[in-house]
C-alpha cells in the first residue's frame, strides 16, 4: 500500500512540475520574448541561419537527446521522461485555451526574468527530481551530469550560455541580457529543488 502511495506521489510531483514549468512558458518567457538556451536556443538559430523549421528540428533534437539519456539514464528514465512531455505538452495547451493569466512583463524585461526563472527552475527542479525530462535540455544536462560529475546547474547552465553565445550572432546582446540572467537563476533553482531534503 505504502509503494502504491509513493507511484501516485511520483506521478503526481511530475504532473506538477510540468504545470509550473509550462505556466511560466506560456504567461512570461512567450508574452515577454525571453529566448531560451538549450534546445530551444538552438532551433531558433537553426532556424535563422538554416532555415530549418522547428517542427523538424525540434522533434530531432529531443529525440535525440531522449535517446541519449535511454542509453545513459535507463528505461526508467525513458518511461518517466515520455510522460513528463506529454503532461507538458497538454498543461501547455490549457494554458493556451484559458489564455495570458500574468500582465505583460515585456515593460520590465528584469522582472520578467526573474519570474520566468522562478517557474522554470522549481518546475524543471521537480520534474528532474523525480528522474524525468520535460524535454531535450533536460536530458542532455542530467546525461552531462552524469558523465562529468558536474552538479546539475552546472549542465544546465553551460549547454544553455553555449547555445546563447551562439545565438549573440543575431540577436543583440541588449536583448540576450535578460535571458542569460534568466537561465543562470534557472540552473540555480533547478539544483536546488533537485537537492532539497526529502521529508
Amino acid at each position: 500500500m505504502k509503494k502504491r502511495k509513493s507511484n501516485i506521489a511520483h506521478w503526481l510531483l511530475l504532473v506538477l512540475g510540468t504545470g509550473i514549468l509550462s505556466f511560466g512558458l506560456f504567461n512570461i518567457h512567450s508574452q515577454s520574448r525571453i529566448t531560451e538556451g538549450g534546445v530551444l536556443g538552438m532551433i531558433l538559430l537553426l532556424q535563422h541561419w538554416f532555415r530549418i523549421s522547428p517542427s523538424i528540428s525540434g522533434v530531432v533534437l529531443d529525440c535525440t537527446c531522449y535517446f541519449i539519456g535511454w542509453r545513459m539514464l535507463g528505461n526508467r528514465f525513458l518511461k518517466n521522461a515520455v510522460f513528463s512531455t506529454m503532461s507538458f505538452s497538454l498543461w501547455y495547451r490549457v494554458w493556451e485555451h484559458m489564455g495570458y493569466m500574468v500582465p505583460d512583463l515585456s515593460p520590465a524585461p528584469l522582472v520578467a526574468a526573474v519570474c520566468g526563472a522562478l517557474f522554470v527552475g522549481i518546475g524543471v527542479g521537480i520534474v528532474v527530481r523525480e528522474g524525468g525530462a520535460a524535454g531535450g535540455d533536460d536530458a542532455l544536462a542530467l546525461v552531462i551530469s552524469k558523465r562529468t560529475g558536474w552538479r546539475i546547474s552546472q549542465a544546465y547552465l553551460i549547454t544553455d550560455l553555449t547555445v546563447l553565445g551562439l545565438s549573440l550572432t543575431y540577436i543583440p546582446f541588449s536583448k540576450i541580457v535578460f535571458s542569460l540572467m534568466s537561465v543562470t537563476i534557472s540552473s540555480y533553482l533547478v539544483d536546488k529543488v533537485q537537492n532539497y531534503k526529502k521529508l
